[in-house]
């Protein structure tokens, strides 16, 4: 996975609340086994009409708005627990997601695809929106490392919270598998010690 510590990027909005896991990738694309291509299907029946034209009022169609960055509405990723809609924000290119509040299992699935899933109070969330209708280009700005969140229009920060080992392999770059192995030594020690009769 890629490493993620500072970032700071222009958004893309989407205040909607209760956005479930079908609508973020429809439930006939889940056929496929590899992430490949999974960004192309983000919020597909919104992008795009019957036709496969796309439907100029939908956000991700707007080139006024660009960026790393999702802002979106109370309760992202409720619905099934597939991790093809995961796949999907982070294959769009998404590296942050900001809410106010996530679904567990999507949350979990994020991180375990390289998106940052980054819960905020929902006064926070307000006026990030505001900021982004004001100025398109308004930026938000992560550090990991500090776990601290700040709209750089207002100069607005708050502190997320973050699960220790999640945030080990965002800053490292690591997978479980990665993380496993950066820690071999340690194991093989670990396990040299249980094997050692005692004296």
């Amino acid at each position: 996975m890629e490493k993620i510590n500072n970032i700071t990027s222009t958004c893309i909005p989407l205040p909607l609340e209760n956005v479930d896991t079908d609508q973020i990738v429809p439930a006939r694309f889940l056929k496929a086994t590899s992430k490949e291509g999974f960004g192309d299907n983000l919020f597909r029946d919104w992008r795009f009409d019957k036709e496969g034209k796309p439907i100029e009022s939908f956000v991700l169609n707007n080139p006024n708005y660009s960026g790393t960055v999702l802002v979106a509405g109370k309760n992202f990723g409720s619905g099934s627990s597939r991790e093809h809609a995961a796949w999907a924000v982070a294959g769009y290119g998404f590296k942050v997601v900001i809410s106010s509040f996530f679904a567990d299992i999507f949350k979990n699935n994020a991180m375990n695809n390289g998106v940052l899933p980054i819960v905020v109070s929902e006064g926070f969330l307000s006026n990030l929106f505001k900021s982004i209708e004001n100025d398109n280009k308004a930026t938000v700005s992560v550090c990991l490392e500090n776990q601290t969140v700040r709209n750089d229009a207002t100069g607005e920060t708050e502190h997320f919270d973050i699960n220790a080992y999640k945030k080990e392999c965002f800053l490292n770059g690591y997978d479980d598998i990665d993380y496993l192995l950066a820690n071999k030594d340690k194991i093989e020690e670990y396990e040299k010690k249980l094997l050692t009769p005692n004296s």
